[in-house]
This record gives C-alpha cells, sequence and structure tokens, in this order.
C-alpha cells in the first residue's frame, strides 16, 4: 500500500504523468478586494490536505488566528519534510505522511513538539503560546478511510500540550459520526460513510456551522432564502508574483463569499476554507466552494469566506509534483512549507491582509443572537456556545448532572464558546454561563440548557462500511 502510494507520489508512472496534464487555463479574474475587517478575529478550517494546512497556518500565524477547524487532518508537521524537494519530492516525507500521518499509528509527538518550540525562538512561527487562546475543533469520522482517526487522536495531544496538558474548554473533539473521509453536511453529498467522490458526505451534520459557531459562539441561524451576498473569483498570481502560481501549485484564480453587508464595508470576520485533494476548482467545479456548508452562516453573520485554490502540480510543466491537487504538507514546495515563509503560507497570509485591509478600529461588532446552545456533541463531550458581551472580561462555565441541582464550575473562558470533553456516553448534562464582568455588580448565570451524550458508536473493524448512526 505504502509502496502504491509512493510510486503515485513520486511520479514514477508514465501512465499517471499522462493523466495529470496541464492546469485548465482560466480567464483572468479581477483583484482580490479589500474590507473592513479585523485580522485578529480570523479564523481557518481545512479537509484533509487542508485540514493538515490548516493546522499549519494556525500554528505558524497564531497570533492573528482565532480558531482552527481541522477535519480529518493530524498535528503540526507530521510528515517532518525538512530536505528541499526536487521534480522526483522529498521520499522520507512522502513515506511518513502516507503511513504514519495517515494509516497511523501517528509518529511520536515529541520531535514535532520540539522543532515548533525551536522555530518559534527563531521568530519563523508565533509564539505557540498563542494557541491557548485559539478555539479548536477536531473531526475523525469513524468510516474514514484514508486518514486513521488515531491521527486526529495525535492532533488533539498536540494541541492540549499547548494548553499545559489541561483543556480550560478550548477543544472540541468529535469521532462519533459515521463519515467517510469527508467534508460533512447536513443533506449535501455522497452518503455518510463514502470516502470518494466529491469528499462531501451527508450525515444530517452541519459541520461548517459548527466549526464557525464553536470558534465565534452562537450565530444568527443560517440563511436558508436567497443569499445577499456573492461568491466572488480572484486572481491569485499577485499573491505569488513575481513567481508563478503554478510553481507554488496554486491556481491562477480563487474565490470568496461576501455578504452584502461586508461589500458595504460593516465590520466583518473572515474564515478561510481550504478544500481538500481531489477537492480543488479544476477537480469538482464550484462544488466544494458552494456546498461545503460556510456561505449560509457566512451571509447572515458577517463573514468573509475566503477559498484559496490549488492546481495539480505537473513536473513535466516545471510545477511541483502535486498530482491530486493537495495543499503542502510535507514540502514538495520547498523545506519553508510548514512556516510563515513557506510558500503557500505566505501566499494565503497576504490574501488575509488584503481582505482585511481597510479594518476601522473601535467598531462595534454584529450584534449576535442572545441565548445559549448546545453545539455539538459527541460520546464524550458537548459543545457550548453563546452570545459575546462587548463589556464582559470571561465567561465562566458550569455543570450539572441531569437530576442533580448543584452546579459546579468547570472553569473560565475569554471566548464565548466551551468544549466539555471526558463525559460519559449517552448521558445528560445540565450547563449554566455566568458573565464575569469589567466592572461591578452582578450578572447572574444564564438559564440552564441541557446536552445528552452520544450513544457510543458501533465498533468499526471495516472502515467505510460500519454502521452510521
Amino acid at each position: 500500500m505504502i509502496r502504491t502510494r509512493l510510486l503515485h507520489w513520486m511520479g514514477l508512472s508514465l501512465m499517471i504523468m499522462g493523466l495529470v496534464g496541464a492546469p485548465v487555463l482560466a480567464e483572468t479574474a479581477p483583484p482580490l478586494s479589500a474590507y473592513n475587517a479585523d485580522i485578529k478575529q480570523s479564523s481557518i478550517s481545512g479537509i484533509s490536505s487542508g485540514a493538515f494546512m490548516a493546522v499549519q497556518f494556525g500554528v505558524a500565524w497564531s497570533s492573528v488566528i482565532e480558531g482552527v477547524g481541522v477535519i480529518a487532518g493530524g498535528p503540526y508537521y507530521c510528515a517532518q519534510g525538512t530536505a528541499t524537494a526536487g521534480l522526483l519530492g522529498n521520499a522520507g516525507p512522502i513515506l511518513t505522511a502516507t503511513g504514519p500521518c495517515m494509516q497511523g499509528p501517528p509518529p511520536p509527538l515529541d520531535p514535532l513538539i520540539v522543532q515548533t518550540d525551536e522555530w518559534a525562538r527563531h521568530g519563523d512561527i508565533d509564539d505557540p503560546r498563542n494557541i491557548a487562546h485559539q478555539r479548536i475543533y477536531l473531526f475523525a469520522g469513524y468510516n474514514d478511510t484514508v486518514v486513521n482517526p488515531s491521527v486526529g487522536d495525535a492532533a488533539y495531544r498536540f494541541y492540549l500540550h499547548y494548553l499545559g496538558g489541561r483543556d480550560p474548554g478550548n477543544l472540541f473533539f468529535q469521532t462519533a459520526i459515521g463519515a467517510g473521509h469527508s467534508q460533512v453536511t447536513v443533506n449535501y453529498g455522497e452518503p455518510c460513510n463514502a470516502n470518494e467522490g466529491y469528499y462531501i458526505d451527508h450525515c444530517n451534520y452541519d459541520q461548517a456551522g459548527i466549526i464557525l459557531e464553536h470558534i465565534y459562539g452562537k450565530l444568527n441561524a443560517k440563511r436558508q432564502g436567497a443569499f445577499s451576498g456573492k461568491l466572488l473569483s480572484f486572481d491569485q498570481r499577485e499573491f505569488t508574483s513575481p513567481a508563478s502560481p503554478a510553481s507554488y501549485s496554486m491556481a491562477e484564480t480563487g474565490y470568496v463569499y461576501v455578504p452584502a453587508d461586508c461589500a458595504a464595508l460593516l465590520p466583518c470576520r473572515v474564515h478561510v476554507a481550504l478544500h481538500g485533494c481531489k477537492q480543488n476548482f479544476e477537480t469538482i467545479g464550484d462544488r466544494y466552494i458552494r456546498h461545503a456548508g460556510y456561505n449560509e452562516w457566512a451571509d447572515i453573520n458577517r463573514l468573509i469566506i475566503l477559498y484559496p485554490q490549488t492546481i495539480a502540480g505537473n513536473p513535466a510543466e516545471f510545477e511541483p509534483l502535486n498530482p491530486f491537487g493537495c495543499w503542502d504538507w510535507w514540502g514538495y514546495t520547498n523545506f519553508n512549507y510548514a512556516v510563515k515563509a513557506g510558500r503557500q503560507i505566505s501566499t494565503i497570509k497576504a490574501m488575509l491582509d488584503r481582505l482585511t485591509s481597510r479594518y476601522v478600529p473601535n467598531q462595534a461588532a454584529q450584534a449576535m443572537a442572545a441565548g445559549i446552545v448546545i453545539n455539538d456533541v459527541s460520546d464524550t463531550g458537548a459543545a457550548l456556545a453563546w452570545s459575546p458581551l462587548a463589556d464582559a472580561r470571561g465567561y465562566a462555565v458550569s455543570r450539572a448532572s441531569a437530576g442533580d441541582s448543584e452546579f459546579k464550575e468547570l472553569g473560565s473562558v475569554v471566548n464565548p464558546s466551551f468544549g466539555d470533553m471526558g463525559l460519559h456516553a449517552a448521558t445528560s448534562y445540565n450547563y449554566k454561563v455566568s458573565i464575569m464582568p469589567n466592572g461591578n455588580g452582578v450578572v447572574p448565570s444564564s438559564l440552564s440548557v441541557t446536552a445528552t451524550t452520544l450513544p457510543v458508536p458501533p465498533r468499526c473493524d471495516n472502515r467505510g462500511s460500519c454502521l452510521v448512526h
């Protein structure tokens, strides 16, 4: 299996080289516009190679990224690519990427953490202590045949390390959904346990909304009718100039969803959504950028969604070897791929800088819907979200077992969401949130809400064909 994957990635099969061909050429798109968005309220998510890249970007630029969504991904620097890649690629990191980082068991975390801290000391990435302020959502579908759920466990432990070994509510790890290797939606795409096609599966699970509410707190209900905003194309060439986008394995055209309020320069925020391998525009058209589930939430909540695009790189065209249009998480572009100077990371950051370059400080953010909600549940956890208050310096979260009137404080957070892990399966819990005001006075706690965890998922010895709840 590993040998077959290696032959694919190293391009030693003439058949594969013939199938890849040259990238599809498109008409020149307009420049990316600037909006009134605070870069320090930005967030990022991705699936598969996009998940690994989301982790890389969120660690490298932890000073500006508020939250990260990781769908079928693993820990930072998992493939450990350190040598400059040539036309045939870097064989060692490819073996690590397609072996331990995908099939498991995942590599030891200690070398990854040592390298993370070393890069931070030299200024190649931001101080990883910033990670303690990020909101992290992790997802591993138990029918995933491409990335073993144990790799998601390693990502969870990587983040837990930078939380001092104790999760204060920043993390939520969903493992109880029977999804295949996919972006998960309510009703669009392949059957829930599929590991093929467009890698978008319908599981009656609103993954995009759950990610956004875990990062930003309770949002207004997603748009059900006609959208107010527009899905726009933009020219990616200026963000790699003077190099060509193809030399970075990136397309000439990217996409961005802009709600009408954001186009009118009202205060907004930016979320970067990264497709996975075989999900770029030249491969599946607009299916990911229209149906991943983000635009419906963005339209009503002043969120700009950035969809950067890769290409399937072909060394015959003097491009990095990337036959499936993956994001670089093992070093096929160059040895800097995981730090700020990485070709794709620096390109995405330049796009983010442009989008947020008309920010006007000291403006009030959009008021969100009131109340506390149960954002998600797994068999071992519950995720809460509530409305942010401008005069709060934090929020205290308390829990009581069902039938128990005594609430015990779990901890306090600065942001308006909380992931409570380590719960019992098929069990109900009650939660309250209390405001910690900046000034004097006492703010009463919210009304309690009840979360019931899911049953333990069925044992899954043959991923891809296991029972879906």
